[in-house]
């Protein structure tokens, strides 16, 4: 509680405020952080799909991953989380950006703005033409399926084949769906040049996107941060954690709102940091409240 009350103070006398977001926060909506034992998608490693690679040499395969993807982001729905950080960026008075690791879109469809929200991953709602003569990209484009020949791949099992024999009684392995051979007329095309168009997500082997990496540099050394949220993350990946450790050196003060927080931070043996346990859809809500009812939101969430 001490902890707490000392975070609320700070937070309401903060002017400048950055929001570092990352899977732990959509969990709550149903999407897991495909970390571990939940990085497979019909016995196919995510990571090996989502590369440039990947994509050269089977788009098929890879659009249907990401037509599931897409399917399962459209299906969550935003949580208290993602609507106190929305509202916090709403604020009038402060300066305040949200860096978000995540590529769902909730932070987004939360009512957030555009104008100070950084999605430096990309998102799965965004189109890009793989023509290097071709710069066109569609946005919020939130139709399922993108197409014909992807209808039916949203879908990860056999609806068909029950979770238990019902003979035997026993459990029985769930059947994937099989993955489908597309031609790549059979997958979204650029309206522009007929090229074929990709995911809007920075894959494994691709640099981020230096306009928005530049933008939030300059935000971060302009002037002082008061005060960073590490919600639903650990911080640790690159360049998360060169932000964190920015603000941090230049006086700003972290808070961390995750299910995993190391042992030091939660007893308070490191300076200016404060850890809140917890899943961060619970946690953040409770730890905002003070400042969020003294700032409804300007916008419905």
């Amino acid at each position: 509680m001490k902890a707490l009350l000392e975070f609320q103070d700070h937070l309401q006398k903060s002017r400048r405020i950055v929001a570092l977001v990352g899977a732990g926060l959509s969990v709550s909506s149903g999407l897991p952080t495909y970390r571990g034992t939940q990085g497979l998608w019909k016995n196919f490693n995510m990571i090996d799909l989502a590369t440039p690679d990947a994509f050269y040499i089977d788009p098929g395969l890879v659009w249907q991953f990401y037509s599931w993807r897409r399917f399962n982001a459209l299906k969550a729905k935003p949580n208290k989380g993602h609507q106190a950080v929305s509202q916090l960026a709403q604020i009038k008075g402060n300066d305040y950006i949200t860096i978000t690791q995540n590529v769902d879109g909730l932070q987004s469809r939360s009512g957030h703005p555009k104008h100070n929200l950084y999605e430096i991953h990309g998102s799965l709602f965004e189109l890009k033409c793989t023509s290097f003569t071709c710069n066109y990209t569609d946005r919020d484009n939130f139709t399922n399926p993108l197409t014909p020949a992807l209808a039916d791949t949203e879908y990860e099992y056999d609806s068909k084949r029950k979770r238990r024999d019902l003979d035997t009684d026993q459990s029985i392995s769930p059947q994937f769906r099989p993955v489908k051979e597309l031609a790549e007329l059979d997958l979204p095309s650029c309206p522009a040049c007929n090229e074929l168009l990709r995911p809007g997500v920075v894959w494994f082997g691709e640099s981020l996107l230096l306009l928005v990496i530049d933008q939030i540099d300059n935000f971060i050394e302009e002037d002082h941060v008061d005060l960073v949220l590490v919600i639903g993350t650990s911080g640790t990946v690159y360049p998360a954690n060169s932000y964190v450790d920015r603000i941090k050196l230049k006086g700003g003060k972290v808070a961390v709102f995750n299910t995993d927080i190391d042992q030091d931070v939660l007893e308070g043996k490191v300076s200016n940091t404060w850890g809140f346990k917890g899943d961060a859809a619970e946690t953040l809500p409770l730890a905002l409240k003070p400042l969020l009812e003294k700032n409804p939101a300007s916008t419905t969430i």
